[in-house]
């Protein structure tokens, strides 16, 4: 517990953060990436999965609304504002969901495996939904950003686990779940931390969506190659689940925006509070499942995780510094490389792992990923980008 509540006092800057400004003036300080034509972006835009969304809705809502509002006008601002706060709070939320699954574990346990992957799937559609095309061929316009980050997330962070898990002599199933942590894609909270650290919100997305979709066949290359003589791996099984619970979602919900795109804005306003809140319950679940082992694997355990995320997320910045990215692109990348998507990680771990224990990695990583990620956004927020470095 005491682990918990340093982490709640660690994240209560970034709380402070989210009263500090008005939602409009939040939106207006995010950095979008250089072939973001409107600093006002059209629904398709990919900026969804940070509490932006909100505010993208609200003004899309406004267009078609009259001068006037009506009292239906006034109650959907003031949710948009509520929202708005509540989704930019999400490590505070993952904190507190955490703290009560190690406090009560039994309060998760209707959350089953089918409810795990369910939520999984509807955090992975919430993705979707605002994705085009057209999003595709913006990625084709930052390939050296994007192949960079690429790099850090399934060449970088599975050697860097595999180190750190041989370093603490972890035993080999706990080793195996360590580097699968390091083998999973960026996740969907990078989105929102980029935005508070006032990196590139727009690259950002661009990213976890080509390590997302990477995920395919990455992880269960990495994890059969690193692996494979270690604990019994389902490569097939993995790469099975993966196009179940990432690609299909991403299609429906793409397919939605292409085709129907009124009834996505009518809906946006709600898809970054399904993120959240699928995220939660997904950290609460993963952790109560494990809550035994996690107690009492100690610092042997939980120093090696915190040390990937940490020194995965310096890495991930001072390399691309070093290699000519401005500071703007270096806090996406340093961000997005430290923060996997451990409740993705930990599905795999429990369908596709032989040993139990393999799960436990993923699920401690779930909490040290959402703080380590909140607290180096905390830190680059107070710590402005020069003209000449962006």
């Amino acid at each position: 517990m005491k682990i918990t509540i340093i982490a709640i006092l660690a994240v209560l800057p970034s709380v402070a953060i989210a009263f500090q400004q008005p939602a409009a003036l939040r939106f207006n300080s995010v950095k979008v990436a250089p072939f973001t034509k409107n600093v006002m972006p059209s629904v398709s835009t990919p900026m969804r999965s940070s509490s932006t969304s909100l505010v993208m809705a609200a003004e899309a809502a406004s267009d078609d609304a009259s001068e006037e509002k009506g009292l239906g006008q006034k109650i959907f601002d003031g949710y948009v504002r509520t929202a708005d706060v509540a989704t930019t709070l999400f490590p505070l939320w993952t904190i507190l969901f955490s703290a009560a699954a190690l406090k009560s574990p039994a309060s998760f346990a209707w959350f089953t495996t089918e409810y795990f992957t369910a939520a999984l799937a509807a955090l992975m559609l919430s993705m979707g939904i605002t994705l085009t095309p057209q999003d595709f061929v913006d990625v084709m316009k930052e390939p050296v950003s994007v192949a960079m980050q690429f790099t850090l997330c399934y060449l970088m962070m599975p050697a860097l686990a595999l180190f750190l898990g041989t370093f603490f002599k972890l035993d080999p199933a706990m080793l195996a779940g360590m580097v699968l942590v390091g083998s999973i894609n960026g996740g969907q909270a990078s989105n929102l931390c980029t935005y508070i650290a006032r990196g590139n919100v727009a690259l950002s997305v661009l990213m976890t969506t080509a390590t997302t979709l990477g995920a395919i066949f990455m992880t269960p290359l990495i994890c059969k190659t690193l692996l494979g003589a270690v604990v019994p791996v389902d490569a097939a099984g993995i790469a099975k689940s993966t196009i179940q619970v990432v690609l299909a979602p991403i299609a429906i919900g793409m397919t939605t925006n292409q085709f129907f795109p009124n009834f996505v804005k009518k809906i946006l306003p709600i898809t970054p509070v399904i993120g959240v809140l699928s995220t939660c319950l997904l950290v609460a679940s993963a952790v109560a499942q494990v809550s035994e082992p996690i107690l009492n694997a100690g610092l042997q355990l939980q120093l090696p995780i915190f040390l990937l995320h940490l020194v995965g997320g310096l890495v991930g910045y001072f390399l691309p510094k070093l290699t000519g990215f401005g500071e703007v692109k270096s806090r996406t990348m340093a961000i997005e490389t430290s923060m996997k998507s451990s409740a993705f990680g930990f599905l795999l771990a429990k369908l596709h792992f032989g040993q139990y224990a393999a799960r436990v990695p993923s699920a401690v990583s779930v909490v040290w990923m959402a703080l380590t990620g909140s607290l180096l956004a905390v830190v680059w927020r107070y710590i402005p980008v020069k003209e000449d470095e962006k």
